[in-house]
């Protein structure tokens, strides 16, 4: 068995801190902030993020997604739900995001409910996306077990030919996800493990309180 902690370098993070006047009261502004400031910093894929969900009896499942808009209704993502994720949220419609730059040494986690965007939110995003994503999305019947790569190239193929000069229909199983928070956390690398963490929070009358935890 291979030690991790033969060639483990601990890392040092005492690039910035995050203090609660610093904040603002709003967790939308104040991730579109940090959102903004992770493009700046040139953090590969700042949309990038961890979709973790489960099913009614708790099994999780986690992948890798891209963020495709925000707002104070929400954080949106599109997929097939016929997928795991798809099944998983139709079953338990709660989920969890996390956000990871590195360079700037910062997380953010939120979680809360799922709804389904509009179907027209759905077909305008869809008529926006690259063509070849367009088909990919008629190729694959994500998460099914298939023969082998052959068969994707040459689906993939057909479909290409079929929609020659032709537009691209949305396929009825991809669809778009409202994540609809119920508390975001900040969460801002300090030295000696001592971090930053800041979370929003609704209470009992929909206000956001911020509480800080230990790290």
């Amino acid at each position: 068995m291979v030690d991790g902690n033969e060639t483990y370098v601990e890392k040092k993070y005492e690039s910035f801190e995050l203090k609660e006047e610093d904040l603002d009261p709003n967790p939308f502004k104040q991730f579109g902030k940090w959102y903004e400031e992770a493009h700046k910093a040139n953090s590969p894929q700042p949309n990038a993020m961890t979709l973790a969900t489960a099913t009614t009896e708790g099994k999780p499942s986690a992948r890798m997604m891209l963020l495709k808009g925000f707002d104070e209704n929400g954080f949106v993502f599109y997929t097939n739900n016929e997928s795991v994720k798809g099944r998983d949220l139709s079953q338990n419609p709660r989920a969890a995001i996390v956000f990871w730059w590195s360079a700037l040494e910062r997380q953010i986690r939120i979680d809360g409910s799922i709804e389904e965007v509009s179907e027209e939110e759905a077909e305008t995003y869809f008529k926006s996306r690259a063509r070849g994503s367009c088909l990919g999305a008629w190729v694959s019947q994500q998460s099914m077990v298939i023969k082998n790569r052959e068969f994707l190239d040459n689906r993939y193929s057909e479909l290409e030919k079929v929609y020659t000069d032709r537009q691209i229909p949305r396929p009825p199983y991809w669809v778009g996800y409202h994540l609809i928070p119920s508390t975001i956390e900040f969460w801002q690398g300090r030295p000696d493990r001592l971090h930053d963490r800041l979370r929003y929070r609704l209470d009992a009358s929909k206000s956001w309180i911020i509480e800080r935890l230990a790290p």
